[in-house]
Order: structure tokens, then sequence, then C-alpha cells
């Protein structure tokens, strides 16, 4: 095993061989290993969270690396069938690479069982190997920028389908009607680690499959007393908390707000539990009407907030104070001169419901309370804990402006050592712009000079986290923000340590980072001896 930094409170552990990646998984989930948090396994490695203040990092690398990882335990599973119309763009090119018949890729792909070995990438994105098929192909050498949901798909020695529209560098041999992934049902993604998959060719045959829907109704609550009226929602209003932590066996990220020491300031103004669901308001330009008296606060990004009475009389007030809102009221929110998002938390609570164990929106999996839209009735919580007011609430630091340069400490890891001196170099010393590309799955950054890597060769799909700097072929880096897909396929160089995460989501557009790291790049050893017990 190879043992390689992540950030703070992560690491990766890097395998030789799928299978063997497969048995560490097995090892781990059978026999935790306490102050481990969640393990995000992939093709041949595992990412391994954890709490910092319960385990030493050194103590987990000894642990781990003292684990039988020479063969998974077989046991059982379910078994999924997948019907597939073999009628693929890429089904040709796939034949021609392999050498073999078209007819003979269809069976080959039908008549050997898959495992999903992780999942990633997007919800319900199952990574299938299996083996015997011999179907092992390379990623097209230019993505598609849109492939649809139920695509069946090659690349690697993977197979996957595709459970939503999404760009991808796939190789697509069919279709199936089935969907991969449901938030209506019990267990929303058809498939997960470990599941056996059996594709057969469904023009040849005479079973229908179908799978139910509709078992768990996620409808938001109805809101029988219109308590706010969504006037306008600016760029993009979400509601957001703290994330969904540990829904990776899902192939879902963390999300949650972007700002969190904004938002659990937020909730504490108003006596709320710090972790209770609030509005995140980008780039300002909100504006609701309020139908109920009600205590309010607004914190985050730096911004005129005004109220305009049921008589058109007008008067702003402060962010980070308690603000009391009566019927008739209108509050708006101006755009930000620094930072980007702002945070409204309203006494007891919005009245929305939880998806997956949170109310955060995610944008790349969609999944969550959808973002508002303007004539939305919000409804607020009845019986909710709520306590006293905190009146001594500030800004965690200073929000950046567009001129400002940001400095973020930088771990750097796992994939520091495929880069040249030069780009490590350039990820210290030179400047990097965000681009009007940014959005929460990430800042995309602009360098007057990119980065190089030494190691040109395709990286297999590995678990990513908040604050990682992945640069993708242009060498043009994107540091991935609270949406992040949960597994990515091009080097990472290193981390935003995740005390700079809440400032990292609050640049704006053509402000500049200079990433800071906090030392040079080595693999991790284990301590000689450790007296913690799994």
């Amino acid at each position: 095993m190879r043992f390689l930094p992540v950030n703070l409170s992560a690491f990766m552990v890097e395998l030789d061989s799928l299978e063997q990646t497969m048995a560490l998984t097995d090892s781990l989930t059978e026999i935790p290993i306490h102050g481990v948090e969640e393990i995000i396994p992939a093709a041949r490695t595992i990412l391994v969270r954890y709490n910092p203040f319960i385990a030493e990092e050194d103590n987990l690398v000894k642990l781990i690396s003292l684990r039988d990882i020479t063969k998974a335990k077989a046991k059982a599973s379910k078994l999924v069938t997948i019907p597939v119309h073999y009628n693929g763009q890429d089904l040709p090119d796939v034949a021609q690479f392999l050498g073999v018949s078209v007819d003979e890729v269809i069976r080959r792909h039908t008549q050997n069982e898959y495992q999903v070995a992780f999942s990633g990438f997007a919800p319900g994105f199952g990574y299938m190997v299996s083996k015997h098929a011999q179907l092992n192909v390379p990623r097209r050498q230019s993505p598609r920028v849109r492939i649809p949901a139920g695509s069946v798909a090659l690349a690697g020695e993977f197979s996957s389908v595709y459970p939503q529209a999404s760009p991808g560098g796939w190789q697509l041999i069919g279709v199936t009607e089935l969907s991969m992934w449901d938030i209506n049902r019990p267990e929303p993604a058809l498939v997960q680690a470990g599941t056996r998959v059996n594709f057969v060719d469904a023009q040849k045959s005479q079973v229908s499959y179908s799978l139910p829907t509709k078992n768990l109704s996620i409808e938001q609550p109805e809101n029988t007393k219109a308590d706010i009226i969504v006037l306008a929602t600016g760029l993009q209003t979400l509601f957001q908390d703290l994330g969904r932590v540990g829904q990776s066996a899902l192939g879902i990220s963390e999300s949650g707000g972007m700002d969190k020491s904004a938002l659990r300031s937020a909730n504490r103004i108003v006596g709320n539990l710090s972790d209770a669901a609030v509005l995140e308001i980008t780039q300002g330009g909100f504006k609701a009407q309020i139908n109920r008296n009600l205590v309010v606060a607004v914190t985050g990004a730096s911004c005129v907030i005004e109220v305009t009475t049921a008589s058109n009389q007008q008067y702003q007030v402060n962010p980070y104070q308690p603000v009391h809102l009566i019927k008739g009221d209108v509050i708006k929110l101006g755009s930000p001169n620094k930072g980007v998002r702002s945070y409204l938390a309203v006494r007891g609570g919005f009245n929305v419901k939880p998806i997956l164990s949170s109310c955060s929106f995610d944008t790349l999996a969609q999944v969550g309370p959808a973002p508002l839209r303007v004539n939305q009735a919000l409804s607020i919580k009845t019986s909710s804990p709520i306590s006293a007011v905190s009146l001594s609430e500030t800004p965690a630091f200073d929000y950046p402006d567009a001129d400002d340069v940001v400095v973020l400490d930088v771990v750097l890891g796992p994939r520091t050592d495929w880069f040249t001196e030069q780009a490590i170099d350039k990820l210290t010393n030179q400047l990097w712009q965000v681009t009007a590309a940014s959005n929460r799955i990430g800042l995309r950054l602009s360098g007057e000079k990119p980065f190089e890597r030494k190691k040109l060769q395709e990286l297999p799909s590995e678990g990513t986290c908040i604050g990682a700097i992945q640069v993708p072929a242009n060498g043009q880096p994107v540091l991935f923000l609270n949406d992040h897909p949960l597994t990515g396929g091009y080097p990472v160089i290193g981390a935003v340590c995740e005390y700079h995460l809440d400032l990292a989501g609050q640049i704006p557009v053509n402000a500049r980072i200079r990433f800071n790291p906090l030392g040079e790049f080595k693999e991790l050893h284990g301590s000689d001896g450790t007296d913690e017990q799994e």
C-alpha cells in the first residue's frame, strides 16, 4: 500500500489492483477503525476521511497497513438485471478497437456477470467490473458535452449506466429504459457497491423489467400558511444546511452551505439550532414579502439590506443583527460589494423536508429541495427548538472583492508527483484568476501559464474532496467546492485546507488566488507503534 496526503483530515490509500481495493474496502467496512468517518473506494485507491480530534493520521496509516488485502470476501448480494438496446454510437468503434464483431461485443457484455466495485461521478453511477468480459477500452479522446440518461457505456475495465444526462467520455454501446437513480424509491440507487448485474439484450428478451416508484414521498410540506412569498430569487437562491455527509455509497458528495460560518451565525442570531436550513443567496437580488411577524437575520456577503413597509416607508437594516419584520414588509438584498453568498435565517426555521438527511440542494447531483422560484410560498415551522438570540456574531473573516488577491493554504497531494517542478512552482508563485464559469461545483481558474505534467498516463477514477485542486488536460485548475463530483479522473495537485473553505466559497469572479502550500509533498508512513485499538 502507498499512503498519500489529501488534506488535514483525509488521506488516500493507493493499491496495485481493483481486487486489492475491494478487499481493503471489505475489511474497513466489516471491521471499522475508530476515528474513520467515511471511506470512498475507487479503481485503485480508497479515500479515507477521519476525525483528527479522535484519531491521529500516523496511527490510522499504521493500522490500515496491517490489513489483509490478498482476497476480497465473497458474499451474497442482490442481482439486478438491466435490459439494453445495443444501438450505441460507439459500438462499432469498440468492436473495431477489440478486433471483434459487434455481435461479439454484445455477447461478451450479456454473457458475463458484472459486480459494482464502487459508486461515484453522479448519484446511481456504479463502476461495474467483470472478470471474464474482456471489454477493456479507453475513454474517448474528446468527451461528449451531453450523454443521455440511461446510456450504457464502457471505459477501461468498467461498464456503467449514466443515471442522468451529463457530460462524459465513456464509449456508448447502448441504452436502457431502467432508471438507475430515482429519489422516489426506498433505495434511490438501483445499484450500489457489491451489487451483481446481468445485462440482457432487450431485443431478444421476452421479459418486461420494471421497478416500483412512488414508494417514498419526498413532496415538500404543503404551505398551509404563506408566511413568506418570494418576489425575486436573484441569480440563485437555495435551501442549504451543513450538508449530507455519509452518502458516498450512493455517489453523493457533501454539498451544504458554501460559507458554513455565516450559515451558523445566521441561525444563532435568530435563536435556531446552528445547523438549521437557511436560504443561500448568490450575488444578491433576493426579494420577499412577509405575511406575519418574523425575526430574521442576514449574514455572509456584504450587501445593502432594504426593508419596505406596507405604507411604502423604506429603511436599511444591518447584517449580523436580528431584524424584526411585520406583515406587509418587503425585504430585499442588493448585490454584494464583497463576497458572493449571503445567508437568510428565520426564527423557528423554514418548513422544508430533508432529502437523504439534508435540506441542502446539490447542484451537481440534483438532490434536495428545488431551487427557489418567483411566487413560491414559504412557511415557517411552528414547533422548533429555539433559544435566546446571539447579539455578538461577526464575520469570521474579511470578505474578498473582485480586486483582491486571496491567499489559501494548501496541502500538497495526492498527485503532486505527477507534475513538473515548474508546475509546483507555479502553484505557489503564480496568481490564478477566478473565471465566470465558476459555481458551487468549483472555481474554474485561469493562470498565465498552465500546469505541466510529467506523468501523462490516464488516471483511474479516484475519490476527491472539497478543496481539491484538480488539473484537467488544458492545465488550468479547478478548485472543487461543495457540490464537487465524488470521484474524478484528473490528477489533484493539492487541496485547500478545511479552515479556508468558507473563504474559498466567498471569492468573487475576477478575484485572484495565491496558493500557499504548508510543506513539501511527502508520502505518509505510519507510526512504529500505537496503543490505539480498533
